[in-house]
Parts: C-alpha cells; structure tokens; sequence
C-alpha cells in the first residue's frame, strides 16, 4: 500500500451471504445469555464480514425450550403482557404459566427484544426455529449446524 494511501473498507452484498445454522441447546441454559447469542447469530455479529444494512446473519435453531432457566424469583415475579385490542382484551401472565402454556414464546420474545428495531428484524426473526424437546427437522439434511455450549 501506498505512503498516504487509504485502506477500503469491505461492505457486503446480499449475494455475498451465506447463512449457516447453528444449534443453541436451552437446558439449564439462562435466558439472558442464551437470547444474546441467539440474537449475535441472526445480526451476523460473529462473521468478519458483518454490514450493519444487509441482514447476513446465521439460522438458529433453539432445542429444549421448556428447560430454560431464569434466576431469583423471576419465574413468579416476571410478567408478560399482550392485548387483544378489544375492550377489556388485556392480559398478564407471569414467567412460569407462560412456560407451561407456550415455552417457545419466552424465548422468542427475549431474542425480538434484543434485535435492533429496523426493516430487517423481521427476517432475522424468521430464520429463529424454537422447538420444544430436543427433536427437530432444521436444517434440512445434508447440512451440518455448529453445535453451540451454554458456557
């Protein structure tokens, strides 16, 4: 390189991404940590290639969804509400009916909370798969997802 010259910073292409898929196991896992590397994985944080304005982010697959973990009272203490837009369609439930009710829900909405809130938010959130038990059909055959530690 030249005496004075600039180095140019490389931007990528929505051609230039290949998703990968990764497999996040949630037993005994906590929620906070496990949503945040869920959430590094969709955003393509861990890729030297990362560009802030094209989603080139990995899918991630979250196996046991009904063994996350969450610490101090939370389970009755952590509140989660919805409303149906009708009068009176307001509803709360705590951490432990939710996770007996729906337990993919808990961790859908904890990685959406810590995705950015812009146009791509929406496909990140598609290539998230939640499974309850440790049985899935992502990815499809033939590819071989990284296996991820809860460490």
């Amino acid at each position: 390189m030249k005496k004075g010259a600039l180095a140019k910073t490389y931007m990528a292409t929505p051609k230039d991404v290949k998703p990968s898929w990764h497999l996040l196991d949630a037993e005994g896992a906590l929620l906070g940590e496990l949503a945040v590397k869920a959430a590094s994985f969709l955003i393509g944080k861990h890729k030297p290639t990362y560009t802030p304005h094209i989603d080139c982010g990995d899918c991630v697959v979250v196996i046991n969804a009904e063994k996350i973990k969450v610490t101090r009272n939370k389970e009755t203490n952590k509140m989660y509400y919805r409303h149906s837009m009708f009068p009176g369609g307001y509803r709360e439930e705590n951490f432990a009916h939710l996770l007996q009710r729906k337990p993919t829900a808990i961790i859908e909405k904890a990685v959406k909370g810590m995705l950015p809130k812009n146009k791509l938010q929406d496909g990140r959130m598609h290539r998230l798969k939640v499974v309850v038990g440790s049985e899935h059909e992502f990815p499809v055959p033939g590819q071989k997802p990284k296996t991820e530690t809860n460490n």
